[in-house]
């Protein structure tokens, strides 16, 4: 049996056809042009399902569901995406449309993108065999998802997991939720590059000496989430101070989120995983000296998210699994 997946992005628009071990075994893509009516989007999901299954060799009568991951919420019940940010969906009937569209009465699912990813984690990622798992994704903002007992948990309303909007400064930065001092706020790619940024200014204020300012051409804006980590690996000390608050904040967060859930597996995606190994090293201790269970307590592991890119075309697709 074969599945499609759908990660629905502000920019592209990515499918794939899964197997029933999670394998995209063929992948497609389209611009979203999201300024466009939602009908016509939807149009485009449907001609780029039709499109795959033929350069696949089989029909999509052959499909058994297809899966939406979409940004915003998602009711997963009666198939509607209720709102999607930057993308024109309210109260938008996708099953029904899409459907529809397809000229063939297909299952389909609808979830949230994050809420999707940490599912993706869980039968073919880091968490494949746990049975309560979380993904905090470092990108732009601070995204969750929340697998518990093998099922995507969303709340009553299917707007629950966004733990980038856990307050962990009281006060502290504005964010664009309305709160203050969230989460998001320091520990995404965003929140990092305005602390890096912070430093520097510090620094030419004190003409103190950085390899940042280098790695910048003396440009505040060319400052990304690799920066400081760039720095520090290579010495700068200024780099370093960035990447140890950085990770104060995250850890932070994460034992935050440990202590509610105590989940099996803590994965990290996200541009910022991309750091990899190192990210854990220096999460780990500050991480688990701070967890309420401790001692002879089995403890959660923290592990970077294998699935990537793929994340969301196979947790789309597992949807209908």
């Amino acid at each position: 049996m074969y599945n499609i997946g759908i990660d629905l992005g502000g920019t592209n628009i990515a499918a794939g056809i899964v197997n029933e071990n999670y394998e995209i075994l063929k992948k497609d893509s389209v611009p979203t042009c999201a300024e466009r009516p939602a009908d016509e989007i939807t149009a485009d999901i449907a001609s780029l399902c039709k499109r795959l299954c033929e350069s696949f060799g089989i029909t999509v009568d052959e499909i058994g569901s297809i899966g939406i991951a979409t940004p915003g919420s998602a009711n997963c019940e009666t198939g509607e995406i209720l709102y999607a940010n930057n993308l024109p969906f309210v109260n938008y009937p996708m099953q029904k449309k899409l459907s529809e569209a397809l000229g063939a009465d297909k299952r389909v699912y609808i979830e949230n993108d994050a809420n999707a990813a940490a599912l993706a984690e869980s039968v073919a990622g880091v968490a494949k065999g746990s049975k309560y798992s979380v993904m905090i994704t470092l990108g732009t903002g601070v995204g969750g998802g929340i697998i518990l007992q093998n099922k995507v948990y969303s709340g009553f309303n299917y707007a629950g997991a966004e733990l980038g909007h856990i307050v962990i400064v009281k006060d502290g930065r504005q964010c664009t939720c309305g709160r203050r001092g969230c989460w998001e706020t320091y520990s995404s790619a965003t929140g990092l590059i305005r602390t890096t940024r912070e430093k520097l200014e510090q620094c030419r204020k004190e003409g103190r000496k950085t390899l940042m300012e280098e790695l910048i051409g003396g440009d505040l804006d060319r400052i990304s989430g690799k920066t400081a980590f760039k720095a520090m690996r290579a010495g700068d000390a200024a780099g370093k101070e960035v990447v140890d608050e950085y990770i104060s904040y995250l850890a932070c967060g994460l034992v935050n989120v440990i202590n509610i859930f105590q989940p099996n597996v803590l994965s990290l995606g996200g541009g910022i995983s991309n750091e990899g190994d190192l990210l854990i090293e220096l999460l780990r201790d500050k991480v688990f000296s701070e967890t309420y269970s401790r001692g002879d307590t089995p403890q959660c592991e923290l592990k970077i998210a294998r699935l990537k890119n793929d994340a969301g075309i196979i947790g789309a697709a597992a949807l209908g699994m």
